[in-house]
């Protein structure tokens, strides 16, 4: 015999019109699960349009009731007469219990039996109890005796305090006096477990004032809706939720696992997750095809449990899992998809059996649902995340298993993005390490320590740069640079601007010579290359730099410089003063059209020059000037050692604020040539100084006690200020220099450039700088203020 199909539904409307509460009576009468309508606009329900009285009377805040046409899940119409009742939620917001029955007509009604509306409450598919004036119960159907565990007759009589003497009965109890006390209904909501339950409920709960014709309260009216499912759904949403606020945070492939990890522990939904990843996961590489036939070894990159420690785990952080073949893990990689398990599937059971203390965790701490899930992103596998209950007294769930699937999806894009970001934050790295010295010359005229630290790993690699270059005449060229933008491109940029000036340098342009000419290839290569190269969200005019130049004298304590936008040097006195140098600022590179300025200053011995990128001393929250004050702070007392001093220098500006851009940092001390290293004669135009020169500078080696060298040095003074007298002119002079090499510099009064050619056989010249180049380690001219020079290096003799 079919039952009897319920006739009378309930449901609440909230002050948007959506519905929160949908009863079992309306899921039977309308064939609605909770799911499909709990959040769903309440007019969706309609099948006709509400009657004008009632839609005043709703619209007004005002108790209703009335005939209504709902549709039916399967599209059938049914009429019901429905009563609209005015509540107010916790907060204030207007909700509407709604309540009614098919309408039916009235039958014949049996004397002998009870009234249909003693058989309507008791038969009432909803817990309803009813309370007199002392909220003591009077009476309560069979649905609410069994939810209290209790029969009709134990409760009656009794407080609801008295009745269940335990959370949060207390409250219900103190809701229902003060629905004596005012008159008025209240709607409450909680949710925790029932007596005799194991797995928490939730309900929402009506109490109504019972008043007599004179509007007297005599009593009470309890009516209790099981809205469990409705609270694990938004249990369920509320994970999903976080997952995608707090999965993902940053670019780092261990912190972005821990948050998986954390999301899923902190709201409740495991009490213990591990997240294994793929060893190439971990270093940034891309993963390869998962093979099947041979085991498999992932690194535990996160854990977090319930209990302190994570005692659950029998592999430590950092450790490497290996999955045989066969083994349930690694079959669960295969599927590609989530797989849900208990102690006594035989699955588990073999995979449990094959380690001793993983077995005896689960038996210890009484695990007794485990969940599977692989890590995948954009079609590759990346990890696998177990999800374990033994706290919790509920198995995991199918639809625990699609939720865990969907918090692990979220994850697996972010750390698939963290990968990627690591495997290009590494190679621009290795790039822009590569491009920058290796080791520092060794140099007569300063002390050079450095600090470079690229970005931090929330962000690119930038394109700072630096680079110390020997001159002619023991010179020494120092160069910072930042290349605008971040990241290998930036990195590639720096390699170029920096070869570049090398190869200027080496010409041995004057400061704001050289800069102009590294602005022209800067604007060249932002015309070359288009957003194509750059990204597409890269306009032309990207391409674009700062840069300092200078070159130090340790013979005259001269230095010269010159500055592309960038920050200036600071400079510290012998003696502890600190002071930024007053150096024309110039537009940044690649602006073009705007000339260079150089200045001079004048060094004393042992003074210190600190060059610099703005990531020292620009930070996020305080204005340049705070950056200046602490660098000028941190110089002021300069350790003995030039390393000392830069950690000194790093501690006072960098510590308690993240690194958002690469910092340079440079510190050069200058020394000055021994006046007995260094000997010079203003020659006559005069053919027979030639003779004169050869004869002073072998004098002069021998002085030295370099007499090894002065065969070669004579051959080459000759042919030097041979040609000063042939295609130079007065002002001619000749210097040597003892350094770590021997220099022999011939200057003259033209700024006509030496280059060699090939004599003829039967020529009577032309060979001499032929002969300088064979002689010599190194050759070549740099322009001066009066003409130019001349210089050749040679190797001191060994021993010397």
């Amino acid at each position: 015999m079919q039952g009897r199909v319920p006739k009378d539904l309930a449901f609440v409307v909230d002050a948007g019109g959506a519905i929160t509460v949908w009863s079992d009576g309306a899921r039977r009468l309308l064939g609605y699960e909770p799911a499909e309508l709990v959040g769903r606009p309440v007019d969706d329900l309609l099948a006709a349009r509400l009657p004008e009285s009632t839609r005043r009377h709703a619209t007004e805040g005002l108790p209703w009731a009335g005939e209504v046409a709902l549709r039916h899940r399967d599209g059938s119409r049914v009429v019901v007469r429905l009563r609209g009742t005015p509540l107010l939620d916790a907060e204030g917001g207007r909700l509407w219990l709604v309540t009614g029955s098919v309408p039916v007509h009235p039958g014949p009604r049996d004397e002998h039996g009870p009234p249909l509306w003693d058989l309507a409450l008791a038969q009432l598919p909803v817990p309803v109890a009813v309370y007199d004036r002392d909220a003591r119960l009077v009476g309560a159907n069979e649905i609410m005796a069994e939810v209290m565990g209790r029969s009709e007759e134990e409760m009656k009589g009794l407080t609801l305090w008295e009745i269940e003497p335990n959370p949060p009965f207390d409250t219900n109890d103190r809701l229902q006096r003060e629905v004596l006390r005012t008159g008025e209904m209240i709607f409450h909501e909680e949710h925790g477990k029932a007596p005799g339950d194991i797995r928490p409920h939730a309900w929402s709960m009506f109490m109504s004032p019972l008043k007599d014709e004179a509007g007297v309260v005599q009593g009470l009216s309890a009516t209790v809706f099981d809205t469990t499912e409705q609270y694990w759904s938004r249990r369920r949403l509320a994970v999903i939720n976080e997952a995608s606020l707090r999965i993902g945070s940053t670019l780092d492939v261990a912190r972005t696992a821990e948050e998986m990890a954390e999301v899923a522990v902190a709201r409740g939904f495991a009490d213990f997750v591990t997240v294994d990843l793929l060893e190439s996961v971990t270093r940034g590489d891309e993963p390869g095809p998962l093979p099947i036939d041979t085991p498999v070894t992932l690194r535990r990159t996160a854990q977090r449990s319930v209990l302190e420690g994570c005692p659950e785990s029998v592999v430590t952080p950092g450790g490497t899992v290996r999955y045989p073949v066969g083994a349930l893990p690694l079959r669960t990689l295969a599927a590609e998809r989530g797989a849900r398990h208990h102690p006594g599937d035989p699955e588990l059971l073999d995979w449990l059996k094959a380690s001793p203390a993983r077995a005896e965790t689960v038996s210890r701490y009484m695990i007794h649902s485990v969940m599977m899930v692989p890590l995948r992103a954009r079609g590759v596998t990346l990890g696998l995340v177990h999800f374990l209950r033994h706290r919790t007294p509920d198995s995991f769930s199918e639809d625990d298993l699609l939720l865990a699937e969907d918090i692990v999806a979220r994850a697996a894009v972010s750390v698939d993005n963290a990968r990627r970001f690591t495997r290009e934050r590494r190679t621009a790295l290795a790039l822009q390490r590569s491009l920058l010295p290796e080791r520092l010359p060794e140099l007569a005229a300063m002390d050079i320590a450095y600090r470079y630290l690229p970005t931090g790993a929330g962000a690119d690699i930038g394109g700072d740069w630096f680079d110390v270059i020997p001159l002619s005449g023991a010179r020494v060229a120092l160069v910072v640079g930042d290349v605008v933008g971040h990241g290998i491109q930036a990195s590639a940029t720096m390699g170029r601007l920096r070869t570049a000036v090398r190869t200027l340098a080496d010409v041995d342009l004057a400061p704001d010579e050289l800069l102009t000419q590294l602005d022209d290839l800067v604007i060249r290569l932002d015309r070359e290359e288009g957003p194509e190269v750059r990204g597409a969200e890269e306009a032309s005019g990207q391409v674009g730099a700062t840069c300092l130049y200078a070159v130090y004298d340790p013979v005259s304590r001269r230095c010269t410089m010159a500055r592309a936008g960038h920050p200036p040097p600071a400079l510290v006195t012998p003696d502890g003063g600190v002071r930024f140098v007053d150096l024309p600022a110039g537009p940044p590179l690649g602006l073009g059209g705007l000339p260079f300025e150089a200045a001079e200053v004048q060094l004393e011995e042992n003074s210190l020059l600190a060059l610099y990128t703005d990531g020292l001393i620009e930070a996020p929250g305080h204005d340049v000037e705070i950056g200046i004050s602490l660098l000028r702070q941190a110089l002021g007392a300069p350790a003995p050692e030039l390393e000392e001093t830069c950690e000194q220098v790093l501690r006072t500006l960098l510590t308690g604020r993240p690194a958002d851009d690469d910092v340079v940092l440079m510190l050069a001390r200058t020394a000055v040539l021994d006046v007995g290293k260094v000997r010079t004669w203003q020659l006559p135009p005069d053919p027979a100084a030639v003779a004169r020169a050869r004869k002073m500078a072998g004098a002069q080696l021998a002085e030295w006690g370099l007499t090894e060298a002065e065969f070669a040095t004579e051959l080459i003074v000759s042919e030097l200020v041979t040609n000063a007298l042939r295609y130079g002119g007065a002002p001619i002079e000749l210097r040597l220099i003892r350094d770590s090499t021997l220099i022999c510099e011939v200057s003259d009064g033209s700024s006509t450039a030496p280059h060699l050619r090939r004599a003829r056989v039967f020529d009577e010249g032309g060979r001499g700088l032929l002969l300088v180049a064979q002689l010599a380690e190194r050759w070549g001219s740099r322009q001066t203020a009066t003409g130019k020079t001349i210089w050749a290096e040679q190797a001191l003799p060994a021993g010397v």
